[in-house]
């Protein structure tokens, strides 16, 4: 605590400020902080410390006097004595420890560890600088003479042949400080004049050195200051000061004070102040030896000591600093140089010129040379042949040690050149001995290896023999106990059997006689009870089958009249609408079809090649399933072989566990007879000889069975092990394989995934072109007539979603497709494409007739409903026509299908193959448009099928009714029949119809009172609510009138809630009028919703209004306020402030109107501007919009408004797409909102695997009545497509960047060095002022991430484009670097592992390290440090091609081949190693091709990403202009 106590008194010390008095003297403020917490740790007077910091004493002969200082003089005095107290302390503390590590063992070598300072240089040098450049002046010449003339001395004394290098000699330098009238002696002697100044000695230096001195300067426009040419650099030194620091003078008085301290440590440290050196013995430095010499004690003068004391800190400095020259002198000093990378401490920053100024200050440039031309190792001849005499041969060893070792060298060394034989030792270059010593540890491990092997191979066979005489033993005794145990076994086994069999067979004899009996008495009752159950049943159905005979003839006989009837007039109708249908279809024909024939006739060919393809590639898709079958085969065989292993080493450990149980049961054995022993030792006594001999014998037995056991449980412990490493070794084997097929799979996976999206590509291609074509059909066949416009009638508004098209898209398009000149003719390979085009659209226009004729049918069998009473004996009628027309849409229906299976064989045979076959564009187009038909009419088939069912039923309903009419008839049969038998049958059938009559009579008289009883309290609830409504109306007459519309609303509201499950109830039992009563419920909902929101911006109007009023009111009556007091101001009644309402609760449904479908898409998505989307709305707004537009259309059971939207939605998006393609906003906003609303389309589908990550509200949103699978794969679609767009727009804004800033950019300055000689000048593609850098790369790339984030696009989805934005930045460079010849050195492959770095820096930053981007650059990394390696050796080109796995060897020999040496210290790579490496790389398996593909786009997925955002609290801006959406 008193070192810290008295550090503390030295800063405390060093806070002490003075007043000036006058120009010669000053004070200490009273009660100073600072003095008085110092005077306190330091246990001394405050006031006397104040007196002899403010004033000093002057001794002459006769008398003393005090003189008060300035406040400069007395700062300076307080900085010595700070310094003072700091030196004696430091002193003390390298006393004590000198004492503690003082032995008196006389010590004959040291370590020691000199840390210096720098090289200084700064914008103000003075004395502290000066001291230390001297130092380094000093320490660079000792080891200049260390590194450089010793080395060379011992090349030279041991007669090797060398070149001298010359180096900086720094001796002037010195001799300009330290020589005689140097610097510090013109300092010392200023220092001892009077009124020597620091201007004087400045003078004195100049006179002295200026013009003299090469090495010594004058400044041009100072008078104060002078410069030293170092050995570094020039430094400019500041006089002011100098004298000052160099006399560092201490008061005696001041001395006196601290020394009369209380504080005992204190005075401690001031005892030997007379033996010391100088006043203050720290250096400018601060610093002081640890170690000191003892100085030898002298018999001086009394005066000497004050004399000493006396000396400056110039003239101590320069004594310490020979001390320590001589110290380094007689040791052997060892030398680390630290490089600072910057002078402002900056991370990731390298100053190349200071780096190379540091370098070549600290001499490593040329220490560098001597090691490259030099030999680092060395051995005495004597002390090599001891250490390598094991590599020596007994003739190779000479009675002359140096001829030995010069022939042992030449046969382990064949270069001469990596070693020197000198006069006493042996001289290698670097690596030589470590490759001596390699040969020497193989030699010594051989060794080792045959005498192990001798040892051990002895001691197993004897332990071999041991064991084997020991075992035979052993079985020898185990088997015959065995055998004797076996054969009473089977003894006893024989015995039981004999009595066994007897005694089953008397059993089983007895119990058979008892069942026989009961079995012969049961068969008798049970024959003849099914005998006479027979008999009545077949005399039960002969009297059926006649009464079935007469009652069926008649029913036959009528239903034949009646459909005879009804076909001849269906077959009418039918034949004339097919010969209309058919002149229409000759009519179209003869217009269009022969004349596109003539003009298209190749297309079938192109049909037929592409059906080729796609059957090769079936047969590739199948030899694949037949090797994936037999790799399952061999994995199943190999597992079946496992098992049975398993099987039999289980068996293996159950007969050792019987093992163990029979030893158990000998034990047992052993205690009863040692029981009988003992009973026997106690009965007689005569036989105690042979019952001990007895004894001997079991427990000899016992021995023996322990042995046994012991090794049968070593057997099993060793069959446990074998189990379990047979276990290991099958799950090693069999988790290689998993990895091993999951890897082949995943690359399967994706070559499909990628062959899939080039499909999709060249199908989107294909569609463009398909729509210019289409476009040029239009203009050259719809030739626009003047003053009227006509367009294809037959154009379907019910397209699938593969044709991506729609009707609102060609009205928008046709004008100015009309506008467009046609300057392109018709290709021939489109004539079949619109053949079938119009055929689909005629196919689709039937369905659309057939769709209307049932809706038709439907109207009319709800008229024969309402007239049912009126005309019930026509109903039979009617139903009968019904049934007929239902037959009739059956056959038009199967007609169409075969005429579209027709048209498929047609296409199939007659087409040409590379458009019809089935992996073809343009023919999956075609066949994805005819199977959408024909499940538009499946789907009309199963609605058929519904009307049938329903036809049935009212039929059913009726028959009851008609029974009446047909008692007519029956009567008329009754008068013809002549037989009685007929009468009574008669007459039982109208039994039976009077019963049922009765029953419906009274079934329709219950209707009837439950419907009085319904409308009886109907009548009621309106009285009520007659009465409710005139309390409310009473109640709204007295609010205002803004507050009475909206409550009149809301009573509306809850009105129509209350009916609406009033009606819920009533129409529990009967779903249609449920339905239909809810959508006319709904409609009213709707258009109150659409009152009110027009209500509330009418209000908004107002209050906009009210508030512009308001603040020209206030604006008025602030001109008026200055004119009233302010009691009047108090007087005025406040204002009531509106109380918002609370808004409703939203089902996250927008409902739109289907005639606003079109200005729905034109706002949200042809004229949206992704810039203000991004910046003001929530992400992916446009997408939650479009999908709750589709779920209120899944709500309303309206499939035609999902598919016109969804339709509509994908063309838009495309036309946008194609209209701003190369704007990476428009793309990358378009495509985050299409995998949100594929995303949202999965997430409300209703599916478990999607339902799971919701919430039990988002579950409530889900979709009900339509299923949007294929949607969603034609989303996905059309995300792939957006995704190749956005990744061919980065491509071409990163082209022109990446070659200038990946190679041409010096990022690091001064390493590129001079350029290769012999080189064409290469001009950058670039002007100087337009050439990109990395950083501008870089901002690219932060753009390029901004845009995305900003979008809300997936996180996977960025990972995806950051990869494949690394991939083209890695590819356009090393195909660069593969083709130029300037860019492959080795300045230049440290430049691109920079750049390379601060990519992979980019990506940390971003937290993208996991996106498999980093992977993409490992080929340029590997050219990289190609470039920077060692080329010469065999084990270089080993490590080239372990380190390049990357590079294809046809890209590792053009690198080779391009390396061009910079400067003197390269070398060109030569042609043997170009050889080797080609020869190492021949094995390698990889393509010819020497440039990458940048291209190459790698396949993209979409993992499915919930929103956890709720539907029902999206609010949609104004700024959209979605004013007409209301929301649900």
């Amino acid at each position: 605590m008193g070192i810290f106590r008295i550090l503390a008194g030295i800063l405390h010390l060093g806070n002490v400020g003075f007043m000036s008095r006058d120009s010669d003297s000053c004070t200490i403020p009273p009660k100073h902080e600072p003095l008085s917490i110092f005077c306190d740790l330091m246990a001394v007077d405050f006031e006397e410390m104040c007196h002899w910091l403010c004033h000093r004493k002057l001794a002459t002969a006769t008398e003393t006097y005090i003189k008060p200082i300035s406040k400069l003089q007395a700062t300076n005095a307080r900085d010595a004595l700070a310094k003072h107290i700091y030196a004696k302390l430091f002193n003390w503390i390298v006393d004590h420890v000198n004492q503690v590590l003082h032995s008196a063992v006389k010590q004959h070598s040291f370590i020691g560890v000199l840390d210096i300072y720098g090289f200084e240089t700064f914008e103000i040098n003075s004395f502290e600088q000066f001291c230390i450049n001297y130092a380094n002046e000093k320490l660079q010449q000792q080891f200049n003479m260390h590194v450089f003339k010793l080395e060379q001395e011992e090349y030279m004394k041991e007669q090797i042949p060398w070149t001298l290098i010359d180096f900086y000699d720094n001796q002037p330098c010195i001799n300009l400080i330290e020589s005689k009238l140097g610097i510090l002696d013109l300092l010392d002697e200023e220092c001892k004049m009077p009124k020597g100044t620091d201007d004087t000695w400045a003078q004195k230096l100049y006179n002295t050195h200026l013009n003299k001195c090469a090495l010594f300067e004058k400044p041009r426009l100072s008078n104060k200051a002078f410069i030293i040419q170092h050995f570094a650099d020039k430094v400019e030194y500041q006089c002011e000061g100098f004298l000052e620091k160099n006399k560092d003078t201490v008061f005696e008085e001041q001395i006196k004070v601290l020394k009369s301290s209380k504080f005992k440590m204190l005075p401690e440290l001031f005892q030997d102040d007379e033996k010391a050196i100088s006043p203050s013995s720290a250096t400018s430095s601060g610093r002081t030896p640890l170690s000191r010499t003892p100085a030898k004690p002298t018999k001086g003068r009394p005066g000497q000591a004050a004399k000493e004391h006396k000396k400056t800190v110039g003239h101590q400095f320069r004594n310490s600093l020979h001390l320590l020259m001589e110290t380094l002198n007689a040791t052997t000093p060892h030398y680390v140089r630290c490089i600072k990378p910057n002078d402002f401490k900056f991370p990731f920053t390298f100053d190349e010129k200071r780096a190379v100024q540091q370098l070549r200050a600290c001499g490593v440039l040329e220490t560098i040379r001597i090691s490259a031309a030099g030999f680092p190792s060395r051995w005495t001849y004597q002390e090599f042949f001891s250490r390598y005499r094991v590599l020596m041969k007994q003739k190779d060893v000479l009675s002359e040690r140096k001829q030995t070792c010069k022939n042992v060298l030449e046969k382990l060394i064949p270069d001469k050149d990596k070693y020197q034989f000198g006069k006493t030792k042996i001289f290698f270059r670097a690596g030589q001995v470590a490759y001596l010593e390699k040969l020497r540890a193989d030699k010594l491990r051989a060794a080792c290896i045959r005498i192990q092997k001798t040892i051990r191979g002895w001691l197993l066979r004897k332990k071999f023999l041991r064991m084997r005489k020991a075992t035979v033993t052993v079985q020898r005794y185990v088997r015959g106990h065995q055998a004797r145990c076996y054969a009473k076994f089977l003894r006893r086994t024989k015995a039981a059997t004999i009595i066994q069999k007897y005694w089953r067979m008397y059993v089983i004899r007895r119990r058979y006689k008892i069942r026989r009996t009961a079995t012969i008495v049961l068969q008798s009752y049970l024959r003849g009870y099914l005998a006479r159950n027979r008999y009545r049943k077949i005399l039960r159905e002969h009297k059926a089958v006649i009464i079935q005979k007469w009652v069926r003839g008649w029913l036959a006989r009528t239903y034949y009249k009646r459909s005879m009837h009804a076909i001849i007039y269906l077959q009418c109708c039918f034949r004339r609408m097919m010969a209309k249908r058919e002149l229409k279809k000759l009519k179209i024909e003869a217009r269009s079809v022969e004349r596109y024939k003539k003009l298209h006739i190749g297309m079938e060919n192109k049909i037929m090649q592409l059906q080729r393809k796609v059957d090769e590639q079936n047969k590739d898709y199948k030899c694949l399933m037949e090797k994936l079958t037999n790799l399952e085969g061999i994995y199943n065989s190999e597992t079946e072989k496992l098992r049975s292993d398993l099987e039999r080493l289980q068996l293996s450990e159950e007969e050792a566990k019987i093992a163990t149980g029979r030893v158990l049961s000998l034990q047992e054995e052993i205690a009863k007879l040692r029981k009988d022993l003992e009973q026997t030792q106690c009965e007689k006594k005569s036989i105690e000889e042979c019952a001990d001999r007895y004894k001997q014998e079991t427990e000899q037995l016992v021995s023996n069975l322990k042995e046994e056991n012991t090794l049968l449980k070593q057997e099993k412990e060793a069959l446990n092990h074998l189990i379990v490493e047979q276990a290991k070794e099958m799950t090693e084997t069999m988790e290689k394989k998993l990895i091993e097929e999951t890897k082949q799979l995943e690359l399967d996976l994706n070559d499909e995934r990628l062959r899939y999206q080039n499909l999709l590509n060249e199908f989107s291609r294909l569609e463009e072109r398909y729509d210019d074509l289409k476009e040029e059909m239009t203009l050259m066949v719809n030739v626009p007539k003047p003053g009227h416009k006509r367009t294809d009638s037959t154009h379907s508004s019910n397209e699938s979603e593969y044709t991506f098209s729609s009707e609102i898209a060609e009205t928008e398009d046709i004008p100015s497709r009309t506008e467009e000149p046609s300057e392109k003719k018709v290709p021939l390979d489109m004539s079949l494409f619109l053949k079938l085009q119009k055929r689909v659209t005629e196919l689709e226009q039937e369905k659309q007739v057939m769709q209307d004729e049932l809706d038709r049918k439907e109207e009319q069998v709800l008229r024969s409903k309402a007239k049912e009473e009126e005309r019930p004996q026509i109903r039979g009628a009617e139903l009968e026509y019904e049934s007929l027309k239902r037959q009739e849409l059956e056959s038009e229906n199967k007609k169409l299908k075969n005429e579209l299976n027709e048209l498929r064989k047609a296409l199939s045979e007659k087409s040409a193959p590379e458009v019809t076959a089935p992996g073809a564009p343009a023919y999956r187009v075609l066949m994805e448009q005819l199977t959408s038909v024909s499940e538009e009419l499946d789907v009309r088939k199963e609605e058929v099928l519904i009307l049938r069912s329903q036809l049935v039923s009212q039929k059913e309903a009726i028959q009851p009714k008609n029974t009446m009419t047909d008692s007519t008839i029956l009567l008329e049969d009754v008068q013809k029949m002549k037989d009685k038998g007929e009468i009574a049958q008669a007459y039982i059938g109208l039994k039976e119809t009077n019963r049922l009559l009765e029953s419906q009579l009274q079934s329709q008289k219950r209707s009837h009172e439950n419907e009085a009883e319904a409308l009886r309290g109907e009548i009621q609830s309106l009285k009520e609510e007659n009465n409710r409504q005139q309390q409310l109306l009473a109640q709204n007459l007295q609010l205002p009138p803004e507050a009475r519309i909206e409550a009149s609303l809301q009573h509306e509201i809850t009105r129509l809630t209350n009916e609406n499950l009033y009606f819920e109830e009533l129409y529990a039992d009967d779903p249609k009028k449920y339905q239909s009563y809810r959508i006319s419920l709904y409609r009213r909902m709707i258009d109150l919703m659409e009152q009110l929101e027009k209500q509330d911006k009418t209000v908004r109007k107002l209050k906009k209004q009210l508030k512009v009023f308001a603040k020209k009111i206030g604006e008025l009556e602030v001109g008026q306020m200055e004119n009233i007091s302010p009691g009047q101001i108090i007087d005025e009644p406040i204002r009531p402030v509106n109380i918002p309402r609370k808004e409703k609760d939203f089902q996250g449904m927008l409902e739109y109107k289907k005639e606003d479908e079109q200005k729905l898409v034109k706002n949200l998505i042809l004229e949206l501007k992704p810039r203000g989307v991004a910046v003001n709305l929530i992400p992916g707004l446009p997408a939650y919009i479009l999908f709750m537009c589709v779920r209120h259309a899944d709500y309303l059971n309206d499939d035609q408004k999902v598919r016109s939207l969804l339709t509509s939605t994908i063309n838009s998006i495309k036309k946008v797409l194609k209209k701003r393609g190369d704007d990476f906003e428009t793309v990358s906003f378009w495509l985050s909102n299409t995998c949100r609303f594929l995303h949202c389309l999965k997430q409300y589908s209703g599916e478990e695997g999607f339902m799971k990550h919701n919430t039990s509200r988002q579950n409530e949103h889900c979709l009900t009545n339509f299923d949007l699978a294929e949607y969603r794969q034609v989303l996905s679609d059309l995300a792939i497509q957006i995704y190749q767009q956005l990744v061919r727009v980065l491509e071409n804004i990163l082209q022109p960047m990446i070659v200038s800033g990946m190679l041409e950019h010096e990022t690091i300055q001064g390493v590129s060095g001079v350029k290769p000689t012999g080189l064409r000048k290469r001009t950058s593609s670039i002007a100087d002022e337009g050439t990109y850098t990395l950083d501008s790369i870089l901002r690219q790339l932060n753009s390029f991430h901004s845009v995305m984030c900003q979008h809300g696009m997936d996180p996977e989805l960025i990972k995806q484009v950051v990869k494949q934005m690394f991939y083209i930045v890695g590819a356009v460079t090393l195909n660069n670097l593969l083709l130029r010849k300037d860019m492959c050195s080795w300045s230049k492959g440290m430049q691109i592992r920079y750049n390379v770095s601060q990519l992979e820096e980019w990506l940390r930053d971003k937290n993208l390290m996991n996106s498999g981007a980093k992977e993409t650059l490992e080929p340029l990394i590997q050219a990289a440090q190609l470039l920077q390696v060692k080329k010469k050796t065999d084990d270089d080109a080993e490590a080239i091609c372990s380190m390049c796995n990357a590079l294809t060897t046809a890209q590792i020999v053009k690198v080779l081949n391009l390396y061009t040496p910079v400067n003197e210290f390269e070398e060109r790579v030569s042609v043997s190693f170009i050889r080797t490496i080609q020869m190492r790389l021949r094995d390698r398996k990889d393509s010819p091709q020497l440039l990458m593909d940048a291209k190459h786009i790698f396949p993209v997925t979409f993992p499915f990403n919930p929103s956890s955002l709720a539907l029902e609290t999206i609010q949609i801006p104004a700024s959209l202009g979605l004013g007409f959406i209301s929301r649900v």
